[in-house]
């Protein structure tokens, strides 16, 4: 799996710098290239467009482009938060640098030329299909996981290096993961990337602020498991998830999504649509933790029980 996610680390000081100097507008002039429709437009929010690819590089940019892999995610974003600051989501030819954050520009870069290397990364592990939904799955998950960076950014959260790799990985499984099966699967293959990329237990650059591969393939399927046990029972079957953790994984997921759901206060959508778990589709209301297992969401005046077992109905308090 391509390396990413380093350059928001090298220049967050010097974008909290230009923070501090020039105000909180993030803005750097009119963009000369055209932003693709349906994005909330300069105000705020989730933006999107591409650049033009490097001649190595049109077939993953094809790819993105025919999926519309950018617009989509873009969208998703802004269906659950409303930042007051604009982020541009960016297509484009790295040449190699890797898909990143900026804090000084506030764009996320999503790397045409990562997509080619997952695709070969799949392809080269014995695939039979030519990798064009892994690829497409891995590029998802990135764009999320950088997303979660530029979110910890403007939000200006206390996080150290690695707390804040570990919540931007916990991040994309949450978008992913709102979307239901289609998002478990791309969060599965997200993790079947992180496995494929593991070469030795301890192969992580020294300057990378990232848990190994190993571990965030194992934190995402505990996630996956934690959210969905019935529809992904085979992750503690097969062993790919340890049954001493396995155990804990509805408690870490129901966590980790309190955690974001917090921080994400200040500029979540109202009466927000959200999708918990494993039921899939959007559910218009507020969550609420109530227990490990247990989470309630206020709903049509009623509170859904979903974290395990048969879903059961119950009044909320002063409902009737």
């Amino acid at each position: 799996m391509a390396p990413r996610g380093i350059r928001h680390v090298i220049a967050a000081g010097l974008g909290a710098l230009a923070l501090l100097s020039c105000g909180t507008t993030g803005g750097n002039g009119p963009d000369p290239d055209h932003k693709q429709p349906g994005t909330r437009g300069s105000s705020g929010g989730f933006t999107t467009r591409y650049e033009e690819p490097s001649p190595a590089d049109r077939a993953p940019a094809s790819l993105l482009r025919s999926r519309r892999l950018v617009e989509t995610t873009a969208a998703s974003l802004n269906s659950l938060v409303a930042p007051d600051q604009q982020i541009t989501v960016v297509g484009r030819s790295c040449d190699g640098e890797g898909s990143a954050y900026d804090p000084q520009t506030r764009r996320i870069e999503l790397c045409y030329d990562d997509t080619a290397e997952d695709r070969a990364l799949f392809q080269n592990a014995g695939r039979r299909r030519p990798g064009d939904d892994e690829a497409a799955a891995v590029a998802t998950e990135t764009v999320y996981h950088e997303a979660g960076h530029a979110l910890i950014d403007l939000l200006e959260l206390s996080l150290t290096d690695r707390q804040e790799e570990d919540a931007a990985d916990q991040f994309a499984a949450l978008m992913l993961l709102r979307s239901g099966p289609t998002g478990e699967r791309q969060l599965r293959t997200a993790a079947e990337a992180y496995e494929l990329s593991t070469t030795a237990p301890d192969t992580t650059d020294s300057r990378d602020e990232h848990a190994g591969n190993a571990q965030r393939a194992a934190n995402h399927l505990c996630y996956l498991y934690g959210s969905a046990p019935a529809r992904n029972k085979d992750l503690t079957a097969t062993g790919r998830i340890p049954s001493p953790r396995a155990t804990g994984c509805a408690r870490e997921w129901t966590q980790v999504h309190a955690a974001w759901m917090t921080r994400l206060k200040p500029i979540l959508r109202p009466r927000e649509d959200i999708s918990f778990g494993g039921l899939g589709g959007p559910l218009g209301g507020i969550v609420k933790p109530l227990a490990p297992n247990e989470v309630r969401v206020s709903f049509n005046r009623q509170a859904l029980t979903p974290r395990s077992g048969p879903l059961s109905v119950t009044p909320l308090k002063g409902d009737s």
